[in-house]
């Protein structure tokens, strides 16, 4: 089904001040930590429609200019998904057509098979559209995506293969720990149209997963090589960490809100339980900074002298957030509001109008690759967002409505 755009004129050029509540009323540090990120990103929304064109900003460059990326990127959901949430926290209607508008930009990607992606694309753009608005051809969008991603589904191992194969690291069906994050697009395609080869995909994946590429301290390997017909294992590597058997600290925090996310859709406590040893793994490891913004990898060989990856940082708190919900851990939350705290502060939230008009300062892309080390990343202000919507929902009694996703 064809998304038509209805949005006028007058709608894409108002100001940020008709509101509808969405939450009950934000407060004290919160709502100020929400006015920074309204502020900063409402400078970036107003840089992107001078141009006329449907952009998706990631980073910044050395010169601290912004960095856009196509829509078939995998970084290209987050930005919609960002104006959603602070739609959501503010109860401002002029967020929520911003929203509109760049979630229908991206419709075309509901095809995309080149990756694993287009989880991350659709579901932090549509999948929160959805979820907010009940716009039945954002449902059509989510299932279409899920049909998509499930091309990449491979019986014989059972598993979803992120990557297309590779010579140069003789890779025949490469799998990253990241694409625990796709199955939500899945689980979520299954209960809108009722096609259970879904969530079976999904389950089948979240198991091979927890089978293969975690180590017996329940740190993860970025990489485990399939072979796609036998399922036999070839190589367990990395691509994006310090080395083959270190701990690439965002890989951690993917598989932390992975299988958190997998307990919410399965209720099958194998998926807690693996959430909670990860968590575990995280909050005992002797390098973990007081501050609990972890650095790049558990295991970099510089640590103190390397850089932290706030983004890193932003999921897991996140996740802590939805976890503390199934466990009544109080640790977890006290854990995740530390997070949250230091990241509100000046040493990681960019003044107003600085950083590229990203929220956070201080994440890593991808040390291995020389890119984006010590940026912003349009990813950590998801997440961020997506922990301040969370912990709000907790502490207001409004509740962590996670049945809603």
């Amino acid at each position: 089904m064809k998304i038509k755009y209805l949005i006028s004129v007058l709608l894409l050029t108002c100001g940020i001040g008709q509101t509808s509540a969405a939450v009950p009323p934000l407060k004290g540090k919160q709502a100020k930590n929400v006015g920074l990120a309204s502020e900063q990103i409402k400078r970036m929304v107003d840089d992107i429609e001078k141009t006329g064109k449907i952009l998706s900003p990631r980073t910044t460059d050395k010169n601290g200019k912004t960095v856009y990326v196509v829509l078939e990127e995998w970084t290209s959901g987050f930005f919609p998904g960002s104006l959603w949430y602070l739609y959501e926290l503010t109860g401002d209607e002029a967020w929520k057509n911003y929203g509109i508008k760049y979630t229908e930009g991206m419709e075309r990607i509901k095809k995309y098979t080149g990756n694993h992606d287009i989880g991350f694309m659709i579901y932090c753009s549509f999948g929160n559209g959805y979820r907010l608005t009940k716009n039945p051809a954002y449902a059509d969008v989510i299932v279409e995506a899920a049909k998509s991603l499930s091309t990449r589904f491979r019986p014989g191992a059972g598993i979803i293969q992120s990557w297309n194969a590779n010579k140069s690291k003789d890779w025949i069906c490469p799998v990253i720990i990241d694409n625990m994050m796709n199955l939500e697009l899945l689980f979520e395609a299954s209960k809108l149209s009722g096609d259970d080869s879904f969530r079976k995909i999904a389950v089948s994946h979240a198991d091979q997963t927890l089978k293969n590429h975690y180590r017996k301290d329940n740190s993860c390997f970025h990489v485990v090589d399939y072979d796609p017909e036998t399922g036999a294992i070839r190589h367990r590597q990395t691509a994006q960490g310090f080395s083959d058997s270190s701990s690439w600290s965002r890989g951690q925090a993917w598989g932390l809100y992975g299988y958190t996310m997998c307990f919410r859709y399965t209720q099958d406590k194998k998926y807690l339980q693996q959430a909670e040893r990860i968590a575990d793994f995280i909050f005992n490891h002797p390098r973990l900074p007081k501050d609990l913004i972890p650095y790049w990898d558990y295991d970099a060989d510089k640590i103190p002298d390397e850089p932290r990856d706030v983004s890193a940082a932003a999921i897991t708190a996140s996740a802590l957030y939805e976890l503390y919900t199934y466990t009544q851990n109080k640790a977890y939350k006290k854990y995740a509001d530390t997070i949250l705290k230091n990241l509100s502060g000046e040493t990681y939230t960019a003044a107003p109008g600085t950083n590229g008009n990203f929220v956070l300062m201080h994440s890593v892309g991808s040390i291995p690759h020389g890119a984006e080390v010590d940026r912003p990343l349009v990813y950590a202000d998801y997440y961020y967002l997506e922990a301040i919507k969370r912990k709000h929902d907790i502490e207001s009694g409004n509740g962590l409505k996670l049945t809603d996703f």
